[in-house]
């Protein structure tokens, strides 16, 4: 049991449209025992939309819990059991209103795992065909193409904040340098 914690109980605590969250109380390799508090959520996907003019495909959107319009990538909320490639292809056309002829899977990344079972799935979007976005009745966002390179630079300065357009932005960096080799 080196590293591991058991769990004992588990209570639900809050039950939301997006998260759930629970108060456990688990057991240490040690023997003793710890409340750990837990939200458990969907995941979601990210997508790097590329044009063949290697521009990026972003959208503009205000982020309530930070109080700030956020540049970032398109993305989504998958829903409970949903397969993340369908969810990325969905909000890929909901968002930026594009299909892809190709995706390249880019991984996933667990954003805050101290406390929330999140997984947001990373994808790569080429081959984009472009026709008319399809928003939820309660999003609102400006899409805009940004050079990749630039694209880069402001994740590199702080410009883009958001840890899962960061991420996706560098891998995508990364394969698209491996390719060129």
């Amino acid at each position: 049991m080196h590293l591991e914690e058991k769990t004992l109980e588990s209570s639900l605590i809050y039950d939301g449209k997006i998260i759930k969250v629970y108060k456990d109380k688990a057991k240490l390799e040690n023997d003793s025992e710890v409340t750990r508090e837990v939200i458990k959520h969907p995941g979601g996907v990210c997508i790097v939309p590329l044009t063949e003019n290697n521009e990026v495909l972003m959208v503009t959107q205000f982020r309530y819990p930070t109080g700030k319009v956020l540049t970032e990538i398109p993305a989504g909320k998958l829903e409970w059991g949903e397969n993340h490639f369908e969810c990325g292809r969905r909000e890929l056309k909901e968002e930026t209103g594009c299909t892809a002829e190709n995706f390249d899977y880019l991984g996933c990344l667990l954003p805050t795992p101290a406390y929330d079972t999140e997984v947001i799935h990373m994808y790569l979007a080429r081959g984009l065909s472009q026709s008319e976005q399809k928003l939820d009745a309660d999003e609102f966002l400006d899409v805009k193409k940004v050079p990749f390179r630039k694209a880069v630079e402001m994740v590199m300065n702080g410009e883009i904040t958001d840890a899962k357009t960061q991420l996706a932005l560098l891998k995508t960096k990364i394969l698209l340098e491996s390719e060129q080799r």
